[in-house]
């Protein structure tokens, strides 16, 4: 047995305090996006967990990439046959966390997801590399493959079927707007008295901010 009882910090980078917050949670959420970029973080500053609901009736999480975020909410692309499209089919309650941990922030966002528009899902697709568009195309995401050989044919095939042509988004990939009912920031604090502030959308589309013990 492992025993991590021993492994703490103290959180002293920074402090949150709600006298000073904007009205809309989407603006406190870009500054601490700046924030983080000039900071220099360790890893992709866009990296999130994307949590849902499972059709097994477990939770389910990932790391998935943020590509976009709006007053509306915030955007990422997959393919709507995986695990996590099934899911948002079934059930659009979702869960989205960013941890930057150099700066001792999180940020933890539940909403409702949508599919984008179509020409959203086109410029974004249009905008990645040729090799990402391939294996959008020959990976059907969350299935069983009998081996690592299969996927690379698979990919082979897709390669030469599109050669000197262009590369159309397939129907099955696009990309998905959550759109925000509720969001937490999280600033780490000495002696583990953190600041928990958390954004909540009324019935008229105000945000009202309480205070969270942490």
């Amino acid at each position: 047995m492992s025993d991590l009882s021993n492994y703490r910090r103290s959180y002293e980078k920074s402090q949150l305090d709600e006298t000073q917050l904007p009205e809309d949670p989407i603006n406190l959420f870009k500054k601490w996006f700046i924030e983080a970029e000039e900071f220099g973080i360790s890893g992709e500053v866009n990296a999130m967990t994307v949590s849902t609901m499972g059709l097994d009736g477990y939770p389910n999480s990932r790391v998935v990439l943020l590509k976009q975020y709006t007053y509306e909410g915030f955007i990422f692309f997959t393919n709507y046959l995986s695990d996590k499209g099934r899911a948002i089919a079934e059930n659009p309650n979702v869960c989205l966390s960013f941890f930057w941990q150099d700066m001792e922030r999180q940020v933890i966002i539940k909403g409702k997801a949508e599919k984008t528009t179509v020409n959203i899902s086109d410029g974004y697709f249009d905008s990645r590399p040729d090799g990402s568009k391939l294996g959008a195309i020959a990976s059907e995401q969350s299935s069983v493959v009998p081996s690592r050989e299969y996927l690379d044919d698979r990919l082979a095939t897709v390669e030469k079927n599109y050669e000197g042509k262009e590369i159309p988004r397939p129907d099955h990939w696009g990309g998905y707007l959550v759109r925000p009912v509720s969001v937490e920031f999280w600033q780490g604090r000495p002696n583990r008295m953190h600041d928990r502030v958390r954004f909540i959308l009324q019935d008229d589309h105000s945000w009202k901010v309480v205070r969270l013990a942490p």
